[in-house]
């Protein structure tokens, strides 16, 4: 299976962090939030890469290249100035991700999600990895009830940014930027979305305040031991 990490967001909340670095080469502990993802991912048998850019996205294909010193295999999907939004993102790398169900990972968080457990096709459309809403974020995204999404619910949490996803639910969109929130809603609605919900360390890497909190949090532990 292959994975893709979200990487072509400006990063506007973090600026003027990102003034000049892209969002996903900011540094936690000294490391640049893209490589933990793509050691974890490594780590857990994904090893077939595909990232998307936009913004300053020259810096991440010359600090990462063809991902051979990480132990993976990096495909790039450059987008236009501006980008894609998510939806239109994962839609572009379609032909890179190929007929498969894949795995997607948003760039700006930090966890220590096991994605070994994410080795196999969704049951549906798609799978998410849910949360505890974080403090930003009181209100949550969805419902959960047993292993199937719901849009309403009063068990309310949040999308970490992890899903695995089946090819078609992105096919029959046109090209271009959209976001993926309303194809996600509507698999739900049509009850095609399953979930699950982790308890372990994530973190949003929004705001340069969260940034500087999560270094200091990750100078004393980092996942996966790293």
């Amino acid at each position: 299976m292959k994975a893709m990490i979200l990487a072509a967001g400006r990063g506007e909340r973090m600026r003027p962090l990102t003034d000049r670095v892209p969002k996903p080469l900011l540094e936690v502990a000294g490391k640049p939030l893209i490589k933990y993802h793509i050691e974890a991912l490594r780590d857990a048998g994904f090893v077939e890469i595909v990232i998307n850019h936009a913004w300053l996205g020259e810096q991440i294909v010359q600090r990462l290249g063809n991902g051979r010193r990480l132990g993976v295999k990096i495909d790039y999907s450059p987008e236009p100035e501006g980008a894609l939004d998510t939806g239109g993102g994962i839609h572009q790398a379609l032909p890179l991700l190929g007929d498969e169900a894949f795995l997607v990972v948003n760039s700006d968080i930090w966890t220590d999600y096991p994605y070994a457990s994410l080795h196999h096709p969704p049951a549906r459309l798609a799978h998410l990895v849910l949360i505890d809403n974080p403090a930003h974020h009181p209100r949550g995204d969805f419902g959960l009830e047993k292993d199937v999404v719901t849009v309403a619910g009063g068990n309310r949490l949040t999308f970490s940014g992890i899903g695995l996803y089946r090819p078609e639910l992105f096919r029959d969109q046109p090209a271009g930027p959209f976001p993926l929130a309303p194809l996600l809603r509507e698999a739900i609605r049509c009850a095609e979305v399953t979930g699950e919900h982790y308890h372990g360390d994530w973190t949003d890497v929004g705001t340069p305040q969260r940034l500087a909190e999560l270094n200091e949090f990750a100078g004393r532990e980092a996942p996966h031991g790293r």
